[in-house]
């Protein structure tokens, strides 16, 4: 991992330097080492990897990458600690996601924080306003600006790999808000709104954004621009407040660069299909090129307990259209505190969605994989099919109960005699011995 001292990422990209985390993303991507260094140096691809997250294996994030997924975990005060977060965090892992962030607002958030730490393999994020207003009594009229940055520090020496930060939404952009039909729906930024609103002054992380660049740049921490104004709704979407707000994000990005501290933005939130190619587009224009990191989007407002499919199906429009990255909503948005399983089929929801928009927009070696599942169903190779799944265990479960799968050339909905493939197979000369002696030959090749 990068030495504390040495520089940025960014930094060290804009001087020339490939990191050994750049060397790392190369290999994965299938980039050269150059190519991944001139995008970090541009600041069209993030590496977030702070020095102090031991363990942590680095990942690019950024359209010459593949589409990438993170996965929201953390308690509430009401329920849930530190072994269901763990337990959660690795769920999401064994099930793909590729970064996850800790939202936790309940307990010691410290100690939450330095467990997941210590046991996470992927970059992990957060969102430090929610530790600084529990901290000065749950309101976020009541947030010390300077607690806030003594937070963001503090989060930083324990090893976070990057922040959501709502530095654009500003004093001038509330009557927008204002409104809307559902006003502000992110955390953070109703928790920077009521700040604003009850001290009349400038949000303070946008009047002090040369403070934060100092602690980031300090850890590498990567900045994720919170979209604080993104609409929850469709009656909102693209509205002159969400606009407002990623005009001054743009301009955040540029002035991130240039203190050599790495930025990505944060997108909608509730955005009808039409509108989402639009969206994507204008932020890669407002912000120069920075990788764009959506919440879904959810394409329709009318599916509580299946946000999971709504936002799988906006999700894979965005990273088709330029979006770096996903992130996944479980079943129970708008409706609770996600579990473990919630985490899992939402991981798996936006891992379609990512791959899908992959495989559509030809990224070299994309397709292998749906390929080689093809090659699997044709030859009634079920084992390799489970092991080719998005999720091993689903598959498995749905085909066999869970017991090992008797390997016969043919599925109950179709039967041994209606089976198209085992038809087609026959048909061809490729029906059952001449099957298993390819997938011998196979085999033996490998």
């Amino acid at each position: 991992m990068t030495e504390k001292n040495s520089g940025t990422q960014l930094e060290r990209a804009a001087r020339g330097e490939i990191t050994p985390e750049m060397e790392n993303v190369a290999c994965k991507e299938g980039l050269s080492p150059e190519k991944v260094r001139e995008e970090v140096a541009a600041g069209r691809m993030v590496i977030p990897a702070n020095p102090s997250h031991r363990g942590m294996e680095p990942i690019g994030i950024g359209m010459a990458c593949r589409t990438k997924v993170n996965a929201n975990i953390g308690n509430s005060s009401l329920c849930s600690g530190i072994e269901e977060e763990i337990a959660k965090m690795r769920r999401a892992v064994q099930f793909g996601a590729d970064t996850v962030m800790d939202l936790s607002t309940g307990g010691d958030l410290d100690k939450i924080r330095t467990a997941i730490l210590a046991e996470c393999p992927v970059p992990l994020g957060t969102v430090p306003i929610y530790q600084a207003v529990k901290e000065a009594g749950g309101k976020g009229e009541d947030l010390d600006p300077d607690r806030l940055l003594e937070v963001i520090d503090r989060q930083g020496s324990q090893g976070v790999d990057y922040i959501t930060v709502h530095c654009g939404v500003l004093r001038d952009h509330l009557p927008l808000a204002e409104k809307r039909v559902m006003g502000i729906v992110s955390r953070g930024g109703s928790l920077m709104a009521a700040w604003m609103k009850a001290h009349g002054g400038e949000n303070p992380l946008y009047a002090r954004f040369d403070d934060l660049l100092e602690i980031a740049r300090r850890h590498d921490m990567t900045l994720s621009l919170g979209d604080g104004l993104r609409p929850g709704c469709l009656a909102d979407a693209s509205d002159e407040a969400q606009f407002a707000e990623l005009r001054v994000l743009g301009e955040l990005v540029r002035r991130a660069r240039k203190a050599g501290v790495q930025a990505m933005v944060e997108g909608p939130g509730h955005i009808p299909l039409d509108q989402i190619r639009m969206n994507v587009e204008r932020e890669i224009q407002e912000c120069d090129g920075a990788p764009f990191y959506l919440l879904g989007p959810v394409v329709t407002d009318v599916a509580p307990g299946y946000d999971h499919l709504t936002s799988a199906i906006g999700g894979t429009l965005a990273a088709f259209f330029g979006a770096s990255m996903l992130c996944y909503v479980t079943p129970m948005e708008h409706l609770g505190l996600p579990g473990v399983e919630d985490v899992r089929r939402g991981v798996i929801a936006s891992r379609i969605a990512a791959h899908a928009a992959d495989v559509a927009r030809g990224r070299p070696g994309a397709r292998d994989w749906d390929d080689a599942m093809a090659r699997a169903r044709i030859a009634f190779d079920w084992e390799k099919q489970f092991e080719l799944a998005v999720d091993p265990e689903m598959a498995r479960e749905l085909r066999t109960g869970g017991d090992k799968t008797e390997e016969v050339d043919y599925c109950t909905m179709c039967g041994p005699e209606f089976c198209a493939m085992r038809i087609s197979n026959r048909a061809f000369g490729k029906g059952g011995e001449a099957r298993k002696e390819e997938r011998a030959s196979e085999a033996g090749g490998e």
